[in-house]
């Protein structure tokens, strides 16, 4: 009877494995990954369960409860296959139309399958608690050095130091959140609480929401919220038409030389993330989502813990000048060296109209949405291995060692399916 009144309550549909299943809306807000699950509704969620979920032996069992105890019957599955087959995608200024034929499609699909097949036997997929371990310990080094510097008055270069500590220690907990060092997910996720809100005064949760939306939905219109950062940008047309307060009207008359500013509001990210996480944390509490409602308490606690030890810091230096030059420096710096790794990969790609069948073919929509930058032993560090954004989305719980070796079969697979890797 309760699986019965489960299947007349259903709220998602998605297929996996071949196989249409559906979701009720209690199973939905159950869900340890929050809302992100809502992105795949009507489209192939196959290969993004399989990378967001790597490694967790309690997904894949929940999953096969799923696929016996919920699978839609012959007559709907074909029904929304069909509907995938009507959807078209239109063109536009910055907006790419998905025009791969089903037939290649199925080809690139199962080749991807092989990829990753092979990139799990090769191990990269185990973790790396040792390797993380140590960008913990070079991240400590580089606080160890900002105290310094502040106790022999050198307030403006710790300032710098620390907004330089802030982005690496942003980067480690970022692997932590995709669950990359350990297999225990409950360990990962509390050295993530402890890296982004008390470390760094960002929210754990609000990043996973955000983050993890990307991920699932990479440069989707309407889905990814990483590219619709108005009003300050205008990346898509449709964005223009957002601008409704008094205020938005102002900024508009600026957007068309959005290109000339772009650069200097990069330090703006930094007190845009932490007031958004200050909000997302404190209201937790009253998520329809379960994971969110148990994390509450903790994500509270450890932001105030994080902006005491900034009160007292700032308590010891010698005056109120230096303690706003001090904090503006430290904030900015911190913004502008995230905003320039975390905007190059994605807003300089096509992006694809919402509900594209693009979200049918994970690898397509993961490769034609991402750009590497060139690596070296340098980039390679300071942008915490996301350099090799491409791989990093096809595999977000492969742990940045094995970034570099995994890009030259993911550069292969490419040009084997005719793929361009930008």
């Amino acid at each position: 009877p309760r699986m019965e009144e489960e299947r007349k309550s259903a709220a998602l549909r998605f297929k996996v494995d071949d196989q249409w299943v559906e979701l009720s809306v209690t199973q939905i807000f159950k869900h340890p990954g929050g809302p992100v699950i809502n992105q795949y509704a009507g489209s192939d969620a196959t290969h993004i369960f399989h990378a967001f979920h790597a490694g967790s032996a309690k997904a894949y069992k929940q999953l096969s409860g799923i696929k016996k105890g919920q699978s839609l019957s012959e007559i709907e599955s074909k029904e929304l296959e069909a509907a995938v087959l009507r959807r078209t995608d239109e063109a536009d200024i910055n907006i790419a139309s998905y025009d791969i034929s089903i037939e290649q499609e199925k080809k690139i699909v199962a080749s991807f399958e092989r990829l990753r097949q092979e990139v799990t036997r090769r191990g990269w997929m185990e973790g790396a608690p040792l390797f993380c371990s140590w960008k913990i310990f070079e991240s400590l080094v580089l606080l160890t050095i900002v105290a310094a510097l502040q106790y022999h008055g050198w307030y403006m270069s710790s300032a710098l130091m620390l907004g330089l500590a802030w982005q690496q220690l942003g980067w480690i907990a970022h692997e932590y959140s995709h669950q990359q060092p350990f297999k225990n997910r409950e360990t990962n996720d509390t050295i993530a609480l402890v890296l982004a809100n008390f470390v760094q005064g960002l929210s754990r949760d609000w990043w996973k929401d955000k983050h993890n939306t990307h991920h699932a939905a990479t440069n989707i219109v309407d889905q990814d919220g990483d590219i619709e950062i108005v009003p300050l940008f205008s990346l898509i047309p449709a964005d223009l038409k957002k601008y409704k307060a008094p205020v938005e009207k102002f900024i508009l008359k600026f957007v068309p030389f959005q290109h000339l500013y772009f650069t200097l509001a990069l330090p703006l990210m930094r007190y845009s993330w932490v007031a958004q996480s200050i909000i997302f944390a404190f209201t937790e509490q009253n998520s329809k989502y379960r994971v969110y409602r148990r994390n509450a308490l903790g994500e509270q606690v450890a932001l105030v813990a994080h902006w005491a030890v900034i009160a007292l810091q700032q308590y010891y230096l010698p005056d109120n000048s230096t303690r706003l030059w001090y904090f503006l420096i430290s904030q900015s710096m911190c913004g502008l060296l995230l905003g320039h790794v975390v905007t190059y990969s994605h807003n300089s790609v096509d992006k694809y109209p919402a509900n594209s069948r693009i979200l049918n073919n994970f690898a397509c929509l993961q490769i034609l949405t991402t750009r590497n930058m060139a690596p070296s032993r340098f980039i390679d560090w300071f942008w915490g291995g996301l350099n090799y954004q491409i791989e990093h989305h096809l595999f977000p719980t492969m742990p940045r060692c094995y970034l570099n070796d995994c890009s030259k079969l993911v550069k292969e697979f490419c040009k084997e399916n005719g793929l361009e890797y930008l």
